[in-house]
């Protein structure tokens, strides 16, 4: 799993990187996390992101 696309949070721009070429910096991985109907703590997440 070498090959993720990547995305800067500054200015956007998709890359394989781990530093976006143009402005240095990090980047962040822009897939989504893997679901599981198993979630064990489906709940609790569920419950921080409806109570703020």
């Amino acid at each position: 799993m070498r090959f993720l696309l990547r995305k800067c949070p500054k200015d956007y721009q998709y890359t394989l990187k781990d530093q976006c070429p143009i402005c240095k910096e990090e980047t962040i991985t822009a897939h989504p996390a893997k679901f599981s109907p198993d979630d064990k703590y489906m709940k609790y997440r569920l419950a921080e992101r409806y109570n703020q």
